[in-house]
C-alpha cells in the first residue's frame, strides 16, 4: 500500500563505481536547496564519507539506507523519519545500480542491498549518472540494458557526466533519444569538481572543514547550471513510498524512565580523526536515557561526568602524532577503563585504544599494536558475539561491515569480540571484549541493533550490574 503524503524521492545511481554519483548528488542537493527546497539526503549502503558531503550541501545530517545492516523492514521507516520535515529526498546509490552484497545466491536480479533493491523498497524512480568519457552512439545500448533489465526498477532519466565537447553532447543526446530516455543534465569535464581522495575514498568533509564547504559550493554552482532541476523534481514526485510509520528511536529502546540523577553521560569522539558515525546512534543513546556530548581527541580532554565513551571509525593513521600528543586525554581514557566504565570502539577506535599505531603511542587501554598497510579489507560479515560485553551477550548475532587497510596484533589471551566464517570457510575472530571495552573492526549500524545501544546505556549507568 502506498502511503498518502509521500515525500518526493529520487535515487541517483550509475552503471558502475567512479561515474561521479557523489559529485552529481551533492550538486543536485545544493541546487534543490538553492531553489528553496528542504532536502533530506540519504546514501545507500554503509558508506560514512559521502553523507558528509551531502550534509554540507543540504545543511542537515546525511543518513544511510542499508538493508544488510538494518534489515529490509527498517528501510522505509528510516526514510520516512529522515525526511519527515523535508519536501524532497535525494538518495545516492552505491557502486553500480544492481551491485549488492555477494552472497552466492543469484536468484534475485536486484542484488541484496543494492541501489536497485533500495529503490524498489522505497518506490522511488532512478536517474542514472553516466561517465560519458569514451562513450558515443553505443551509449544507447548500455542504457537500454538498464531500462529493460529489471521491471521493479524505473529508470526515469540520465545525467551525462564528464562530457568532452558540444559535439560529444549532441551525439550522446541522440543516443539517449533513440531509446526514449530523457537527458536531465549535462556536466562538462572539469577537474575543479574533483574532491581529494585517500586510501579509503574521498577525504571526509569533516576533515577538510572550510575547504569542504568551498568544494561543495563550487560543485553546487556548476551543477545548478548543468541540471534540469524542475524536471528532476517532477520525477521525484512520482515516488510511491509504501505505507509505514516513521522510525522512532524511542520505540526501539522503550524502557522505564531513568531517575533524574540516573541519566548517564556518554561522550562520542568527533573531529577530524573520528568522522565515521550514523546519525541514528546519538538519537538512540538519548532515547535510551543518556545525555550525549561530543569531544575531539585531537585537542580536548574527556568531558566531566562521562560514564560511557563511543569512539567510531575514521583515520587515526592520518592524525597519529596529534592523537599521541594529547597525553591528558589518553590518561583520561585509561582511567575510565580502569574504573570499569564502558567503551564502544569501532575500527579507528580499536586502533586508538591500542598501545601503538605504527610505533606511535596511542591510549594503551588494549594490549596490542596496529599497523597500516596496502591491503584493503572490505565486506559484510555475519558475526556472532563470542564474549559478554557492555553491548552484546555471547551468542548474539549481527551483520556488520569491515572497511580498513590496517591490521592489529593483540595479546592472544584477550577474549575476542566477534567470530565469523571467512570466504574460505575458515574461522575468523575480531576485536576485544574485555574490562568494559568492546572494540573491533566491525562497523554495526545502531538502528539495526537497538538492544545493544540500550544495553550500553545501562552499562554506563550501572556498569557493574551489566558486566558481572
Amino acid at each position: 500500500m502506498v502511503a498518502a503524503g509521500t515525500v518526493p524521492t529520487v535515487v541517483i545511481a550509475a552503471p558502475s563505481s567512479g561515474s561521479g554519483k557523489t559529485t552529481v548528488t551533492t550538486g543536485l542537493i545544493g541546487a534543490l536547496v538553492a531553489a528553496g527546497h528542504r532536502v533530506a539526503p540519504f546514501k545507500v549502503g554503509p558508506d560514512y564519507i559521502d553523507p558528509g558531503y551531502h550534509g554540507v550541501a543540504a545543511g542537515r545530517l546525511g543518513r544511510n539506507l542499508d538493508p544488510n545492516l538494518v534489515g529490509t523492514d527498517r528501510i522505509v521507516p528510516l526514510l520516512r523519519a529522515g525526511s519527515a520535515d523535508a519536501d524532497v529526498a535525494v538518495v545516492e546509490g552505491v557502486m553500480g545500480l544492481f551491485d549488492g552484497r555477494i552472497t552466492g545466491d543469484d536468484s534475485d536480479a536486484l542484488g541484496t542491498g543494492s541501489t536497485a533493491h533500495v529503490a524498489a523498497i522505497i518506490g522511488a524512480p532512478v536517474i542514472l549518472v553516466v561517465d560519458a568519457a569514451g562513450h558515443s552512439q553505443s551509449l544507447a545500448a548500455l542504457l537500454h540494458g538498464f531500462l529493460t533489465y529489471e521491471s521493479r526498477v524505473r529508470v526515469a532519466g540520465v545525467i551525462l557526466n564528464r562530457v568532452g565537447s558540444p559535439r560529444h553532447e549532441q551525439v550522446l543526446r541522440q543516443a539517449c533519444g533513440r531509446i526514449g530516455l530523457p537527458v536531465l543534465g549535462v556536466v562538462a569535464r572539469d577537474r575543479a569538481l574533483e574532491v581529494p581522495s585517500r586510501h579509503l575514498g574521498l577525504i571526509p568533509a569533516a576533515e577538510r572543514q572550510s575547504e569542504a564547504v568551498d568544494s561543495v559550493a563550487a560543485i553546487v554552482a556548476k551543477l545548478s547550471a548543468s541540471l534540469d532541476v524542475p524536471a528532476i523534481m517532477r520525477i521525484a514526485q512520482a515516488a510511491r513510498t509504501p505505507a509505514a510509520a516513521p522510525w522512532s528511536p524511542v520505540d526501539e529502546v522503550a524502557g522505564p524512565e531513568p531517575e533524574p540523577a540516573g541519566r548517564p553521560v556518554i561522550a562520542i569522539a568527533q573531529g577530524a580523526a573520528f568522522t565515521f558515525g550514523y546519525a541514528e546512534h546519538a538519537e538512540l543513546l538519548r532515547a535510551a536515557g543518556a545525555d550525549v556530548v561530543g569531544f575531539d581527541p585531537l585537542h580536548e580532554r574527556l568531558p566531566e561526568g562521562v560514564t560511557g565513551v563511543v569512539i567510531g571509525g575514521g583515520f587515526p593513521e592520518a592524525h597519529a602524532d596529534e592523537l599521541a600528543a594529547n597525553r591528558l586525554l589518553r590518561a583520561d581514557l585509561r582511567a575510565h577503563v580502569d574504573a570499569g566504565r564502558p567503551v564502544h570502539a569501532e575500527c579507528a577506535g580499536l586502533l586508538y585504544l591500542l598501545q601503538t599505531l605504527d610505533e606511535v603511542e596511542m591510549v594503551g587501554a588494549i594490549p596490542g599494536t596496529g599497523h597500516f598497510g596496502p591491503r584493503l579489507t572490505l565486506g559484510y560479515r555475519d558475526a556472532v558475539a563470542l564474549t559478554d560485553s557492555p553491548l552484546y551477550r555471547a551468542g548474539d548475532r549481527v551483520t556488520g561491515h569491515e572497511f580498513h587497510r590496517s591490521t592489529v596484533r593483540l595479546d592472544p589471551e584477550l577474549p575476542s569480540a566477534w567470530g565469523w566464517r571467512g570466504g574460505d570457510g575458515a574461522a575468523v575472530t575480531d576485536g576485544v571484549a574485555h574490562r568494559g571495552i568492546h572494540a573491533s573492526y566491525l562497523h554495526v549500524h545502531p538502528a539495526g541493533q537497538p538492544r545493544a545501544v540500550a544495553r550500553f546505556v545501562a552499562a554506563a549507568r550501572r556498569p557493574q550490574e551489566v558486566l558481572q
